[in-house]
C-alpha cells in the first residue's frame, strides 16, 4: 500500500497533457482549496479532480471490485473517501468554483475525455 501514489499518477499525467495541449496553464494540488484538486485553473475559477475508480467508489466495473481480504475495512475506507469527496465538492461549489471529475476508466476512451475537457475548459470559458 505504501507504493500507491496520491499524485503524479498515470491518469493524472494524461489529463495534464490534454489540458496543456488545449492551451491552459494550471497549478497542481492547491493546498488552500478543499480536497486539494489535482488541477487548478484559478483565472477561470475551475478545478479538475482525477479520481481512481476503486479508491473513490465509481459505479463502473473497476469501482465495484470488492477486495478478497479485509473487505469490511476497504468498504469503510472507500465509503469515507466518497463522503469526503461529496463534502469537498459542495464546499468548492459554495466558494464559486466549477468542478470537473475525470474518472480513471474514462481515460480508456481518450478522444471522449479530450472532448469533455474541451467542453469544460474552452466552450464554458468566461473570457
Amino acid at each position: 500500500m505504501s507504493s500507491i501514489r496520491g499524485r503524479d499518477t498515470k491518469p493524472e499525467l494524461t489529463v495534464r497533457r490534454i489540458v496543456h495541449r488545449l492551451g491552459f496553464r494550471y497549478r497542481l494540488h492547491a493546498k488552500t482549496l478543499p480536497g486539494r484538486p489535482d488541477l487548478v485553473l484559478a483565472r477561470h475559477r475551475k478545478v479538475i479532480f482525477v479520481h481512481g475508480c476503486f479508491w473513490h467508489s465509481h459505479d463502473c466495473r473497476y469501482g465495484a471490485v470488492t477486495p478478497a481480504t479485509r473487505a469490511e475495512f476497504w468498504q469503510n475506507k472507500r465509503a469515507t473517501n466518497a463522503a469526503r469527496d461529496d463534502r469537498n465538492l459542495r464546499e468548492l461549489s459554495r466558494l464559486g468554483w466549477q468542478v470537473l471529475i475525470v474518472w480513471e476508466c474514462w481515460l480508456r476512451d481518450r478522444p471522449k475525455v479530450e472532448t469533455l475537457l474541451k467542453a469544460f475548459l474552452v466552450d464554458g470559458n468566461d473570457k
